[in-house]
């Protein structure tokens, strides 16, 4: 029975190592496959803190790119519509879209930062978690609901 779980402890320590994140071009890859957001989520779900970071950087990201969307239909919707009517050109609109087009550079500069740091922490988490795996042990419990096995990592 030891035999069999070393075996199958050993197995699930080399699949660990296999499901490394890479990041590439803002790309994520395990294994040299691309993967999506939502996948990497749930790789990185095994680590509370890096999940954590990552889910701050992608916050970051969607609320910079609001900033530009909204900042950039202020300025573009007042500017066509002073050259179209004999309004006034540069009206509030276009100073609160050039605000929040100015806002929106600090908020996406840590972005990928976040990211790279959540992927680099589940990352070496692995790395620990290999290291761990080696020292485990296998116990016969009982207690009063009935007889087990405990597996110790």
């Amino acid at each position: 029975m030891k035999k069999i779980l070393l075996t199958f402890a050993l197995l699930l320590s080399v699949l660990s190592f296999s499901q490394e994140i890479s990041l590439e071009r803002g790309k994520y890859y395990v294994n040299g496959s691309q993967i999506s957001t939502r996948e990497t989520k749930q790789l990185l779900a095994s680590n509370a803190e890096a999940l954590s970071k990552f889910k701050s950087g992608l916050g970051k990201e969607s609320a910079g790119g609001f900033l530009i969307g909204f900042g950039g239909a202020l300025v573009i919707t007042d500017l066509v519509v002073g050259l179209v009517s004999d309004v006034k050109y540069p009206t509030a609109a276009t100073y609160i879209g050039a605000g929040a087009l100015i806002v929106a550079i600090p908020v996406l500069s840590g972005k990928n930062k976040k990211i790279k740091e959540g992927i680099d922490l589940y990352n070496s988490g692995l790395k620990n978690l290999g290291e761990t795996n080696s020292n485990f042990e296998v116990n016969l419990i009982g207690n009063q609901r009935g007889y087990g096995i405990q597996i110790r990592f």
